[in-house]
This record gives structure tokens, sequence and C-alpha cells, in this order.
């Protein structure tokens, strides 16, 4: 969780024909002729490279969600432009907010923003939609990151990294266990772009949700042993994952990391992995903190007391907070009190429309949010609709189905931003109660 303040040619339209299941597609600029789905679906397996390229390029501005499958196999195409366009195109399909990366505004083609997999995975998992991602997606993406193409095979990783957090219940739990292993072999990769990737890669994909298996210990200690890469980003992003992972076996090496090094960046990123792990043995760790000389240290602590559940440290809490004037601190307190003492999330809420603060309180919202929809009433009807805006995305990032009928109403707010972020939220609440847990 970043912290700002206190811690470190043609836009493809898809018009419904009288046969809705076949939607048509513009073929090209310089022709009138449309061209079925159908027929496009079909092209993706010509023998003429020329022609799989334009039809996968067809199929990425289109988004269209029956192309999934068809595109699977131009995932591991022997072209490398092919792949690309192929691995972007599945990505399309699954975001929350499809990219259009050309748009025809009277005669001028004006380019837009690319799709690329790095920036949608560390858009964060706001930035993908609700529909399931069929197993044969992932499949292939897993098989494109061994490409002898570098780019090919970084693409497919962190397209992967970003897609396997769809699958839940016993799909998920299947996933982890096949996927586990060959995602933890490239940590051992000679390029660092690659072992970065994967450790990124392995941080969103085993983030620890109610559930999981106990994560299989050669795969997370293959992580543990990132700690000791050479390159900085690496060893940075290691204690990003790990701690997303809650990884209780890496807790040692971590505080191990937190003496050595005793202040500073790196410090910092090793207490706030143990924030988030939260094992009870760190509790002395984090109690030293509050009476420390480093607020970001003093906030981070905080978070791993607030997560660890134990309510008797919210007094500790409290005495740290009266000497300590620091936002994003006080922000920290605010959230232990909800996880301590149920305290009120209005004071985190109200930090959302801070820029300094706004990714911190909406780290702290999510972890809230479920079992907890009613509390955030207040805010789906106030009259700012940022904060309605934001509240509507944590609860469906969050993923609580209980939140449907706090959050249905906002589908007809008056303000459209907030309207089409509460019908996402909806879907991913509807998938959540959908889906099995088993």
């Amino acid at each position: 969780m970043g912290r700002t303040g206190w811690r470190r040619k043609t836009l493809v339209a898809l018009v419904l024909l009288s046969a809705p299941a076949f939607p048509v597609l513009p073929a090209s600029p310089a022709l009138h002729a449309q061209v079925s789905f159908e027929r496009v679906a079909a092209d993706l397996a010509s023998r003429d490279s020329g022609t799989r390229l334009k039809a996968a390029q067809l199929l990425k501005e289109a988004a269209y969600p029956e192309a999934a499958m068809p595109l699977v196999p131009l995932i591991t195409d022997p072209q490398d432009e092919i792949q690309l366009v192929a691995i972007a195109a599945e990505l399309n399909i699954f975001l929350a907010e499809p990219i259009v990366t050309k748009k025809r505004v009277g005669l001028v083609v004006e380019k837009r923003s690319a799709i690329a997999a790095e920036a949608a995975l560390s858009a964060g998992p706001s930035a993908l939609g609700p529909r399931p991602v069929p197993a044969e997606v992932l499949t292939a993406l897993r098989t494109a990151a061994r490409d002898n193409n570098p780019r090919v095979a970084l693409e497919s990783l962190y397209a992967f990294g970003v897609l396997s957090t769809v699958p839940s219940g016993a799909a998920r739990r299947e996933l982890l266990r096949a996927s586990g292993p060959e995602i933890a072999a490239f940590i051992g990769s000679v390029d660092p772009a690659v072992r970065y990737a994967a450790i990124r890669v392995m941080g969103r994909m085993f983030a620890r949700r109610a559930g999981d298996d106990a994560i299989e210990s050669t795969v997370g200690d293959a992580v543990i042993g990132a700690l000791n890469d050479g390159d900085r980003a690496v060893k940075t992003a290691t204690m990003e994952a790990l701690g997303a992972m809650r990884y209780d076996r890496a807790v040692q090496a971590l505080s191990d990391l937190f003496q050595y090094f005793g202040k500073g960046d790196s410090a910092g990123a090793a207490l706030d992995a143990l924030a988030r792990i939260a094992n009870p043995a760190s509790a002395p760790l984090f109690a030293a903190q509050l009476a420390g000389k480093t607020s970001s240290f003093r906030g981070i602590a905080i978070e791993g007391l607030a997560r660890s559940g134990d309510a008797s440290r919210m007094a500790d809490v409290q005495v740290a907070l009266a000497n300590d004037r620091n936002d994003g601190v006080a922000l920290a307190g605010a959230f232990a009190s909800a996880m301590l003492a149920n305290g009120s999330v209005d004071p985190i809420a109200d930090a959302l429309t801070k820029s300094k603060l706004r990714d911190q309180a909406r780290q702290y919202l999510i972890e809230l949010a479920p079992g907890r929809a009613t509390a955030f009433t207040k805010q789906l009807m106030d009259p700012d609709a940022r904060i309605r805006l934001e509240i509507v995305d944590v609860l469906g990032v969050a993923g609580d189905p209980a939140a449907l009928p706090v959050v249905e109403p906002l589908t007809k707010d008056r303000d459209a931003q907030v309207a089409k972020a509460a019908e996402r939220a909806v879907d991913r609440l509807r998938a959540a109660q959908q889906r099995p847990v088993s």
C-alpha cells in the first residue's frame, strides 16, 4: 500500500445484429462492409499471419466477452506481434473499463493509452470487472510466460498476474496449487526484470483471502529467498509480496531485515510487511515502535497491532496517538479503533478526499468492509460525489455480497460516474454471491 506524506485507426464498436449472439465489426477504415463476430473469430485460425493479426486487433478493440476462448491459441502464436495483440485483447475483455487504444475523431485517428499488463497489475483489483476468466486463458498466459521473446514473456507473466486474481473458492485453490511452483521458478531468472515481475505476480496471486489453503512452503520460501536479491527493486517488491501473502514463515527474515536496516525505506518496507502479516510474534516489535522517533514507523506499528485483533493493545495505541500530530498516524489510529474497538469508519472515509491520505484510507476501508456494509450508509448518502464514488468502489472490491442492498440504490445516483461505479460494484458483488466457496 503506497502512502504519500508519511510513508513511503478505428474505434471498433459492437453493433448487434437481429441475432444478438453475433455482433458486427467494422472491417477496416477503407471498407464500409461489416463482418460478423463469427467471421472474425474464424479468421483467428487462418494460416495467414496477417489475417490472424487483423482479427486479433479487431477483437482487442471490441473487448467482446465471447472472444476470450477463440483468442487463446494466439497467446502462443508463432508470431510475436500476434501474441502481444492477443494478450492485450484478453486483458481488455476482463478490465472493468475496456481501453480504446485508437479513436477516429473526424478524419483524424487519435491514439490513446496502450493496453499494458504491468499497468493493469499496478492499477489494483478494482481495474478488473467481475467476468469469470476461463482456465484455458490462464494456462495459455502461463505457458507464454516462458516465451523466448522477453517482451512477450513479461507481458504474459504480468497478464497472468492480473487475471489470476479472478477465480475464487475451489477454482482459486486449484489455480494456486498448479501455478505456484511454476511462477515461483521465475524468481531464479538471471534477468532482474523477470524476477521483479515474478515477485509482484506472486504477491498479487497469493494475496491472502479467507478460505485459502496454507501456502505450500517450497513456494512461499522461494519468495523469502528473494530477500537476498542484489537488486533493490526486487528486494522491496519481495517484502511487499510477503506482506500481501501474509506468509508467517517470513516473519523471522523480515524482522532480521528490519533490525539490520534500522531506519530508512528498506526498514520501513520490512516493518510494513510484518504489519500486514500481523503475526503475534511481532507484537513486541510493534509496541516498541509506538514510542520510537519515526512517525512513519509508528503508523505502521499501529496497523500491525490493529490487524493482530488484540483489543488490549488499543490503550497503547491511544497513548502513542496523543504524542503524534502526523495525519497518517492519526488515520492509522482510526483504523485501529475500527478494528479493535468497533470505532466509526467516518474518520477514515473523510480522508478519501485528501490526496495524501486517499490510498491509505482506501486500503483500510477495503479491509474493514466485509461484514460492516451498513457502517457505510452515511457515506453512501454523502452530498460529495467523490465520497459516494469511492465507497461504492471499496464495497465492490471488498467482495462481501451483504453489501448489495446498500450499493444497488446508487446505480440510479444523480452523478453519472457514481452510478456507473455502483453498477460495476453490483456486478462484482453478484458474481461473488454466485461463486461457490468450497
